[in-house]
């Protein structure tokens, strides 16, 4: 069966669910509430109304239940700032629990019906007095999430080694499967300090770049390849993916000359395999 969806993330979210868009006309950056399996929230749309065959849905779609209203946007940002507020005395509940996790941020929902504690721990918690503690002191409903070391990093941000804010942080690449392969298309060193961000684990930017790189390949040839260029024959050293330019190598009998080429600027004679 087809059905109409929209794309929407939660408030601090980097994944994207899918929404009945309910018979509301929406765009790009409109905030509603929807209905969850946790209660109402507030959500951002991020792609437009598309009909889609209900096969393609994880799990049952959930319904836009109307524009978020300023006051409705008032009371979230009232209540995100008082989830955040209670980090120090949900660690310190934690530690008087004497439990071994490291609390990494508190959110809630819009209408603080909901708090969420993210947190890490190397082995198994058994929070459940936790738990009931935190709900006596703050009146409402509680969750625990145990998170790994990308999403801590996620919240938390910081700067990767190129000197810019993390990718994830800012919502980039934690989407994205990660593998060795995309490092070895973009030419880079495949030791592992090299190629991991502040979380230990490989670069966000690997997949968020990976794209261009991909294309980028298509029209570069491979290192050892013979080539002709406008001032004759010679052998690929090197290419600059990023300027999409190709290092030659010309050889004769009185020197080895190399001299840089736009990529469109060269034919294959000879190609590596």
């Amino acid at each position: 069966m087809q059905v109409d969806v929209v794309l929407a993330k939660f408030h601090n979210g980097v994944h994207g669910y899918s929404f009945s868009p309910n018979g509301f006309d929406l765009h790009l950056g409109d905030l509603v509430i929807v209905e969850t399996e946790k209660g109402k929230d507030i959500v951002k749309i991020v792609k437009e109304k598309e009909t889609i065959d209900d096969s393609e849905l994880p799990e049952p779609l959930k319904n836009v239940i109307k524009m978020a209203s300023e006051e409705d946007l008032k009371l979230a940002e009232e209540s995100y700032k008082k989830a955040e507020a209670l980090l120090p005395d949900v660690k310190k509940l934690v530690q008087e629990e004497g439990l071994e996790m490291k609390v990494i941020s508190v959110e809630s929902n819009y209408n603080f019906s909901r708090i969420t504690v993210n947190f890490t721990a190397e082995t198994r918690v058994d929070f459940r007095n936790l738990v009931k503690r935190l709900a006596e002191t703050f009146k409402t409903r509680i969750e625990l999430r145990q998170i790994g070391l990308r999403d801590t990093t996620r919240i938390l941000g910081g700067y990767g080694p190129c000197g810019l804010e993390c990718c994830c942080h800012k919502g980039f690449g934690i989407n994205d499967h990660i593998t060795i392969k995309m490092a070895k298309k973009q030419g880079l060193s495949l030791n592992p300090n090299s190629i991991s961000g502040v979380c230990g684990k490989m670069l966000c930017c690997l997949a968020y770049e990976n794209e261009y790189y991909s294309e980028v390949l298509k029209i570069m040839p491979k290192v050892g390849s013979r080539v002709v260029t406008p001032d004759g024959e010679g052998r690929v050293m090197y290419n600059d993916l990023l300027k999409q330019t190709v290092t030659v190598k010309f050889e004769n009998e009185s020197s080895s000359e190399l001299k840089d080429y736009p990529a469109g600027d060269i034919k294959v004679k000879e190609k590596i395999v």
